[in-house]
């Protein structure tokens, strides 16, 4: 109870900090309307008994004319005055529309009076309903001037935004103002609303404002008079305005009593807004936030919201003391595609410090998790331009990413692409025939500049912009030749390929037989140096591929399976590339050094490049690949299939692959690792796997593979060579019956019986949705043959019921096998009330544990009219 007072006690702050005085022609007593007197000229009467009537009268007072109709009779006055609709009747003027099923049209005094007619069992049928422009109401009885703009309404209900205001009487006083006495005031839209705050009187000025006397909330008709409101405001307008955002009140026990996002609303414009909202805590912490929106219409929109916070944990100058000051910047920007096809501006940014999100996310939201669930972000800033009828474009931007476990940040900025497209500089323009085979000789470039860093958060303003930082240039300058085919059934593919990095610094080897260093491990005496100055560093490489298909088929010899045909598609390609040995002196690429052991070592001079260094050693190699897919054909159940479309194909493999290489002119352990990958799917489940092979054997320590192959040493399964990794992964999805599509039929419903006392069965029907997804994942490593394995095996299963069309249920859970426990698990209950929502949420265990239990006002006008209780993961 005590908690629900203090909810009614934060809605009564929120209204009367709004207030203001109550006009004083706000009556208790809504005196008798006073019409006026003018006349109506009759241009035309006509009267027809039992038929669609409409006449027309027009007055020298009135700036338009009267139309009305019914579809029942329309009786006229003797003296022609008077007009009397009955059934649907309609009157318009203006932009005013009055129907109702019985209608008196005064043209004598511009007035017209409406009400509902109670049919033979004493309902009443077509009540007023009143339109003018935009607004509407619907009423019990209704009496109107067209001259004064005035009226008298008894029984009124009328959406104002996103409230419905109800009164038993009401005057109409200007074209935009009416005047209540017992009114009631809810966002519920029921016709006798669930809640509402009780007004005894009131001013409603349409899409403006609502201005009320004394009032008091009534909940089910229960009415609570303590505390109870002397006056009140709400804003009532169609359009977004500015104003006080009220904060959200509570406690932890870590951070204490709280008032969070509260602040100030600034709608600038029709193009952006502005946000501010701040949190403030009884024990010192606090935060601030910005928010503002942007849009114009066929340019640019988007968003950019700024977060800080401080949080203090524990008492100053006690040891469990902390304060954590932490920020986070959040920015997306979209250019409208029809703005400008040749050139483009985008950006998503999302930069925080390590714990921003880990300690600033309060309640159990699907949001909230997903922010303690990730722990890597990343940002991108792109603008690119593409040239008209050129091969040439750019982009140019700017990266970030980081990882908020070890707090490890990398920028990148600026980035700059230049590329062109493959281009065949020998090719004729008006070209007449086949093209010869030096036409076919084509070449594309890419350019990259980048300047990056990766450190820690904690150090990143400490780094020096020349040393730290790396950059370069790199080239490349693919060249693709001319195709051809051998037997018409094998495509080979010959290329050229050409990099070049530049660099503005590289390094140095000297000895100093006099001094021992720490630069390179194993090499006591040699001194590294980096030297700051323009360098080049190149590659190329010649390769020729080649790849075709071949196909096979089973057909099985029994007429009567279902089972008619196996096909088997294998895809082999073969490639073959060469590459000089770039540490040869002649490049001065490498520097040769002696180590501590006496052996002559390799010193790569570009190792810290930002794009790399070409590769030592030569290289003559053999890259092959299988790739498989096997396919079943099946007939049809009722078996009388006879044409290929009646067959049913079933993928039983939709891929298991092979791959590998082969160094020729490498002196040993020429034969790369076999990597094999594999995908398919049963009964809607969908398998992948994967592993390496290794073909080589180790020495007495496993930490070096020697020049011995598996096949020739070992027995059995272990002649295919030594598995070092693998990975087994699937997903299982189980949901109830869909809705049916457009083209099936609607699908019989489940019946449930339902026995009453007396013996008599009916029978209802069962709709309960749910779904349940499990996926499974499991990963094998084994680099040393005498190590222990390392084995990690995990469950997700999450899934949602839908017990009623109000009550939702949902559940989201990690098991980890090895460790035998689980991980990160949340509970979710929902239920609608109408205008009311409930919710828990419910973390059982872990570091997260925590749980929300709220009741509050679906409409997002009263989103602080709620009872809430939780405990936050913070207090644990």
């Amino acid at each position: 109870m005590i908690r629900i007072i203090s909810t009614y006690l934060l809605l009564l702050f929120c209204i009367t900090g709004f207030s203001q005085e109550i006009p004083e022609d706000i009556p208790v007593d809504i005196p008798p309307l006073e019409l006026s007197e003018d006349t109506l000229q009759i241009e035309e009467e006509v009267f027809e008994a039992d038929s669609l009537v409409q006449d027309t009268a027009r007055s020298a007072v009135l700036e338009a004319s009267i139309t009305y109709n019914a579809t029942d009779s329309i009786i006229i006055s003797l003296d022609g005055q008077k007009v009397f609709l009955y059934k649907e009747g309609v009157v318009n003027y203006e932009t005013i529309e009055l129907r109702a099923d019985y209608i008196e049209l005064d043209l004598e005094t511009n007035e017209v009076y409406a009400e509902g007619v109670a049919d033979t069992a004493g309902v009443v049928q077509g009540e007023p309903v009143f339109k003018d422009g935009e607004d509407e109401f619907e009423c019990k009885t209704l009496r109107y001037s067209f001259e004064s703009q005035k009226g008298i309404i008894q029984d009124v209900k009328t959406e104002q935004g996103e409230g419905f205001v109800h009164s038993e009487r009401t005057k109409k006083i200007d074209e935009e103002s009416f005047i209540l006495k017992k009114g009631k005031y809810t966002t519920c839209d029921a016709d006798h609303p669930h809640f509402y705050l009780h007004m005894s009187r009131a001013k409603v000025i349409s899409n403006k404002k609502i201005i009320t006397g004394p009032a008091w909330l009534v909940l089910e008709d229960f009415p609570i008079y303590v505390p109870i409101l002397p006056f009140g405001f709400f804003p009532n307008s169609p359009s977004y305005s500015s104003g006080i955002i009220i904060p959200t009140y509570g406690e932890e026990q870590n951070r204490g009593f709280f008032l969070r996002d509260g602040g100030y609303y600034w709608a600038a414009s029709q193009f952006f807004d502005l946000t501010l909202k701040g949190d403030i805590y009884s024990k010192g912490s606090w935060g601030a936030h910005v928010l503002s929106k942007y849009k114009k219409r066929y340019k640019f929109s988007g968003s950019l919201n700024f977060d800080y916070n401080v949080n203090k944990i524990g008492d100053k100058g006690l040891p469990n003391y902390s304060r954590n000051p932490s920020f986070s910047i959040r920015w997306t920007h979209s250019q409208d595609s029809k703005a400008n096809p040749f050139q483009t501006f985008s950006a998503n940014v999302n930069l925080s410090t390590s714990g921003h999100d880990r300690e600033n996310s309060y309640v159990n939201s699907r949001q909230s998790v997903n922010q303690y669930l990730t722990s890597t972000k990343s940002s991108s800033i792109t603008y690119s331009k593409k040239w008209e009828n050129s091969p040439f474009n750019m982009s140019a931007g700017f990266r970030h990413s980081q990882n908020s476990r070890d707090t490890t940040i990398s920028l990148s900025f600026p980035e700059l692409t230049i590329s062109m497209s493959k281009i065949y500089p020998f090719r004729k323009k008006n070209r007449a025939g086949s093209p010869k085979w030096y036409e076919k000789i084509g070449f594309s470039y890419t350019g990259n500049v980048k300047n990056s860093i990766t450190a820690k958060e904690y150090e990143l303003f400490d780094k020096s912009l020349v040393k730290d930082w790396k950059n370069g240039w790199k080239h490349n300058i693919p060249i693709s030749l001319p195709t051809f085919n051998l037997l018409k059934y094998v495509n080979f593919s010959p290329s050229v390929s050409y990099s070049e990095r530049w660099y503005l610094n590289y390094q140095n080897i000297t000895f100093d037989p006099d001094n021992e260093y720490k630069h390179i491990t194993g090499a006591s005496h040699y001194r590294v140096d980096t030297l700051y100055a323009f360098k080049r560093n190149y590659d190329y490489a010649f390769s020729i591929s080649s790849s075709t298909n071949i196909y096979g088929m089973f057909q099985m010899k029994n007429p009567n399976w279902r089972l008619k045909a196996i096909r088997h598609k294998m895809t082999p390609s073969v490639s073959f590339s060469y590459r000089p040995d770039f540490a040869d002196p002649r490049f001065n690429f490498y520097q040769t050094y002696i180590d501590d052991n006496g052996i002559e070592q390799d010193f790569n001079r570009f190792k810290n490049g930002i794009f790399g260094s070409a590769g030592r050693g030569k290289s003559a190699s053999m890259s092959f690949s299988l790739a498989n897919n096997i396919e079943a054909k099946v007939a049809a159940k009722n078996d009388t299939a006879s044409t290929e479309e009646e067959f049913e194909k079933i993928k039983l493999l939709d891929n298991l692959s092979f791959a590998g290489s082969y160094n020729f002119v490498q002196d040993s352990l020429n034969l790369s690792t076999i990597s094999i990958r594999g995908r398919t799917s049963v009964r809607g489940v969908n398998v992948s796997f994967g592993g390496t092979l290794d073909p080589y054997l180790t020495d007495e320590t496993g930490l070096r593979r020697i020049h011995k192959y598996a096949w020739k040493h070992k027995k059995g399964f272990a002649k295919l060579g030594r598995l070092t990794n693998a990975n087994l992964s699937f997903g299982l999805s189980f949901k109830s019956k869909q809705e049916k599509n457009q083209d099936e039929e609607e699908p019989e419903p489940d019946l449930v019986p339902i026995v009453y006392p007396d013996g008599y069965i009916e029978y209802a029907e069962f709709n309960m949705p749910w779904d349940f997804r499990l996926d499974y994942s499991f990963s094998y490593s084994k680099r040393n043959p005498f190590d222990k394995a390392i084995i990690s095996q995990s469950v997700n299963f999450n899934g949602r019921m839908s017990l009623t069309d109000n009550w939702n249920l949902s559940l989201t859970s990690n098991f980890d096998v090895e460790a035998g426990k689980f991980s990160f698990t949340t509970f979710n209950i929902q239920r609608k009330l109408h205008c009311w929502n409930m919710s828990f949420n419910f973390v059982p265990f872990g570091p997260r544990k925590s749980y929300s239990f709220t009741i509050n006002a679906s409409s997002s006008m009263l989103k602080d009219l709620k009872v809430d209780k939780k405990r936050s993961w913070l207090d644990n």
